[in-house]
């Protein structure tokens, strides 16, 4: 059974999986966890039957109009069960009061967000890559 819960200050680095799939070099566990820790809202998909992450989605905002959505990721051995859509679904929630809720995303993942009652935008952005530490597997 899957939970979803917002409250992220009690989840450890153990508990957190082994998420980023595919990124040339993932963030630690310990800036994962306190990734989660210092943003504005969290919601985290749990697997009851283990205690572990196996989804997220992060929000950063000014807490008055505006949040951005820069993660929401889902373990590969529990996607297509609807918890991408549950993790989206619930933030939005949270984030209902807020004017405007933005997003970038790659052009595969457009449909799932346009699902979920976002519209599309244009954006830019710029990656430091030596800003993550990386973790060993």
């Amino acid at each position: 059974m899957i939970s979803y819960t917002t409250a992220v200050d009690d989840l450890t680095p153990d508990q957190l999986g082994r998420f980023f799939a595919g990124w040339p070099t993932p963030p630690s566990r310990h800036q994962f966890a306190a990734a989660l820790h210092a943003s504005y809202r969290a919601v985290v998909a749990v697997d009851s039957s283990t205690g572990h992450a196996v989804g997220f989605i992060t929000a950063i905002s000014d807490g008055v109009l505006t949040a951005f959505l820069p993660w929401l990721e889902v373990l590969p051995d529990y996607q297509g069960r609807g918890i991408g859509t549950q993790l989206l679904l619930r933030m939005l929630n949270e984030l209902d009061h807020l004017y405007s809720v933005d997003l970038i995303c790659d052009a595969a993942l457009r449909n799932f967000y346009e699902r979920g009652g976002m519209t599309p935008l244009q954006g830019m952005g710029r990656r430091n890559v030596a800003a993550l530490d990386g973790e060993s597997t």
